[in-house]
């Protein structure tokens, strides 16, 4: 291992790194933006121009405030808890393809922190840790309402994950590998997911949803019932790494959607550019794919009311995993007799 991989690999680790946190900063100013269009508002206009250092301003004062741990609460887990929310957000971007590889002084610079062959198994391994930082935080904080927010969370999680799973065995089948990136060259051009399992994907975007705890599944956090549910207690940047988290999970999350259904980097007339002109484009492209999900989650979160719980679990294990099932067995059935196996 050279001096020069050690540096490209750590180079772009900082790169994802404060993409993703810049990312999630803008995007608590875009959705109060959103919100405000669609309740014919202003939104957020003081901080700067345009109002575009409010996430800055937002980001100061969760640093200034006081920094408040409940007298009865288990201290160490209630300080542990934010952390592994955050950890386990950003360390799903390590495999993410973001474009093809560049020249940079004559070195080729692959855009990708690590490739597993066992890319969706990692991704599923990772999301699956989120839940432990909800769960620890809402049971250390000592508070009813934490609690009843942190076993919220981890039901649903539970719950929506099976539909996932079962979900994006279809997609393992028609690529033939668990890898993202072979998953990525089944799509080239517009040979895309999308058009060959849109039952797929629409079970994988609800069950997204539902993984980051956005409207309509917010439940963990529901404010008419549970004052602030799993982070109630909370404060300062303690609290700043619970939200901030799901921001980066829903950037995440669109940047997953793209890869697995909507091809990626990968669009239509690709064959004529070459070398780093393609890799800007790729880059551009990916990037638009991504933001247009993380759109749509906003748009989702400001239009649609939230779900009762009853209806949540009956969503999901009633409706989404005997749905996934079924689109599973289809798929494999197709694939088989295409193959030519019986």
């Amino acid at each position: 291992m050279d001096l020069a991989f050690i540096i490209e690999k750590f180079s772009l680790v900082l790169l994802v790194f404060l993409i993703s946190l810049g990312v999630a900063a803008y995007s608590t100013f875009f959705e109060r933006k959103l919100a405000g269009w669609i309740q014919d508002r202003i939104g957020p206009n003081r901080a700067g121009p345009f109002g575009l250092l409010q996430p800055i301003a937002d980001g100061v004062k969760m640093f200034l405030k006081e920094d408040f741990i409940p007298k009865n609460s288990d201290k160490w887990l209630f300080i542990i808890g934010p952390g592994i929310s955050m950890f386990t957000a950003l360390i799903t971007s390590t495999i993410i393809p973001w474009g093809p590889p560049v020249e940079v002084f004559g070195r080729q610079v692959t855009l990708q922190i690590a490739d597993f062959n066992i890319g969706i198994l990692f991704i599923f391994g990772v999301v699956s840790m989120g839940v432990y930082g909800i769960m620890i935080g809402g049971w250390s904080s000592n508070n009813k309402y934490s609690l009843f927010g942190a076993i919220r969370a981890s039901s649903q999680m539970i719950s929506y994950e099976l539909a996932m799973g079962i979900s994006l065995i279809t997609i393992i089948l028609m690529s033939g590998g668990l890898s993202l990136n072979d998953i990525l060259d089944h799509q080239k051009g517009i040979n895309w997911n999308i058009f060959y399992q849109p039952l797929c994907f629409l079970i994988f975007f609800i069950c997204s949803l539902a993984e980051t705890n956005r409207a309509p599944f917010d439940l963990p956090e529901c404010e008419s019932e549970l004052i602030g549910g799993y982070h109630t207690e909370y404060t300062s940047m303690k609290l700043g790494l619970f939200l901030f988290s799901e921001y980066v999970a829903m950037f995440i999350s669109s940047a997953i959607i793209s890869i697995l259904f909507f091809g990626g980097y990968h669009f239509p007339g690709e064959t004529y550019f070459v070398g780093n002109t393609l890799a800007i484009i790729s880059i551009l492209v990916f990037f638009a794919k991504t933001f247009f999900f993380v759109f749509i989650f906003m748009w989702i979160r400001w239009t649609i009311p939230r779900f009762r719980f009853d209806q949540l679990m009956h969503l999901g294990w009633k409706t989404l995993i005997p749905l996934a099932i079924i689109n599973m067995m289809i798929t494999g059935i197709i694939i088989a007799i295409y193959e030519g196996w019986f």
